[in-house]
């Protein structure tokens, strides 16, 4: 038994099958699989291993090179996807093997945290994962926006298909990316595919010219359904910019549904809106996403609230031993300390995370077994790390 990096066409035949075995109808027909050579260009940046046998592959795992804002700092990040295991040779340890790797390959070359979608979050738990909040799906009609059509509002809207208007899509994720806690985006060979398949309607809010908000989507059919992808936006007059074109299909479409962020609250977008507001998650198929730090690297220079607390860090392969955690300049450090007076708490590499994330306060690490967290060392924590919420977008 082996693990190799596979690039290329290796792809076709070995990380590609498992993956659609695990996670698409099957069996694959052949038109099916020929659309596997389609996939290649946006998988050239990739990190693949494959655990081989006898010239059969076992399991599969890879991780995409991407960028992600944490607390402000945009960091490399690895997204891992494509864990799958052939239905013979699994429940015997190969992905754990497999990750180990992976994420010691991408560590080494400077990925500070990683992200993923998992099949079932308790697994990844085990690697030091912690969960984040799932974007909400929203529901509406129309009609229910036709105060919207009344107002007068400054600004325009653009409106394309997404070929055309991927550069102004992407420039305003990279905006996103920039300014916007836990946010992710594909590195550009993977990026483009949305642009290739050119699947999509592009619509942007504008004002003095700059994109302030945008939208991909697609109707289904006539008296049927607009599925907007993410919604994307810096201020509520952009929102509302983008709404304003959505009223304007009343006699057209019967529903609209988008994707919003987890701290977005559609139900007051207008009075009298009749909306749905969901999130839910399900196993397999429907989990929210999950995150790790990869190196305490990750934490320097962040910006931080007053706090000076040591850390002890256990029972992880990444992230071990004792550190001072000191915010006092308003930028995270990690220092020497020979005083030993700052309070101290022992946590799992997924119980840092969770802080760094912003997605559990110090006095729920205890609760959920990622840590002991005493009184005193929750205070400066809670400072340290103050509650935010993440919206990792990247899809994959």
């Amino acid at each position: 038994m082996t693990i190799r990096r596979v690039t290329d066409d290796d792809r076709l035949t070995t990380s590609f099958p498992l993956a659609a075995y695990a996670f698409e109808s099957s069996p694959l027909s052949a038109a099916r699989t020929a659309e596997f050579r389609d996939y290649l260009p946006y998988n050239q940046g990739n990190r693949t291993l494959i655990v081989e046998e006898d010239g059969t592959t076992l399991a599969a795992a890879s991780a995409i090179p991407m960028r992600q804002n944490l607390r402000g700092v945009v960091l490399p990040m690895a997204g891992v996807a494509g864990v799958a295991t052939h239905p013979l040779a699994r429940r015997q340890g190969h992905v754990r093997t497999l990750l180990h790797q992976l994420l010691d390959e991408m560590r080494d070359e400077g990925h500070l945290l990683s992200a993923l979608y998992p099949f079932r979050p308790s697994f990844y738990a085990r690697f030091g994962y912690v969960g984040l909040p799932k974007p909400r799906r929203v529901t509406f009609t129309p009609a229910n926006l036709g105060s919207l059509l009344r107002v007068d509002l400054p600004g325009e809207v653009g409106w394309e298909r997404i070929a055309a208007g991927y550069p102004a899509w992407r420039a305003f994720t990279e905006r996103n990316l920039q300014e916007r806690h836990g946010f992710a985006i594909f590195p550009d060979h993977r990026a483009v595919g949305m642009r290739d398949r050119d699947e999509y309607w592009l619509l942007t809010a504008r004002v003095a010219g700059e994109v302030t908000g945008a939208v991909t989507y697609r109707i289904d059919e006539h008296g049927g359904t607009l599925h907007g992808n993410e919604l994307l936006v810096t201020d509520p007059l952009a929102r509302t910019l983008l709404l304003q074109f959505f009223a304007r299909h009343v006699d057209q479409i019967e529903r609209i549904t988008v994707q919003v962020p987890p701290d977005e609250l559609p139900e007051l977008w207008l009075t009298d809106l009749d909306v749905h507001v969901e999130a839910r998650t399900a196993v397999p198929g429907s989990s929210a996403p999950m995150a790790r730090l990869l190196s305490l690297d990750a934490l320097s220079g962040l910006p931080a609230g007053p706090g000076r607390v040591r850390i002890e860090l256990t029972g992880d392969r990444w992230l071990a031993g004792t550190h001072l955690l000191d915010g006092t300049t308003g930028a995270l450090e990690l220092v020497d300390d020979a005083t030993g007076r700052a309070p101290t708490a022992t946590l799992t590499a997924a119980g840092l995370s969770a802080l760094a994330y912003g997605v559990l306060d110090p006095t729920e690490l205890p609760l959920r077994g990622l840590g002991e967290v005493p009184e005193d060392a929750a205070t400066e924590l809670r400072g340290l790390f103050p509650r935010r919420v993440p919206y990792l977008f990247a899809d994959f």
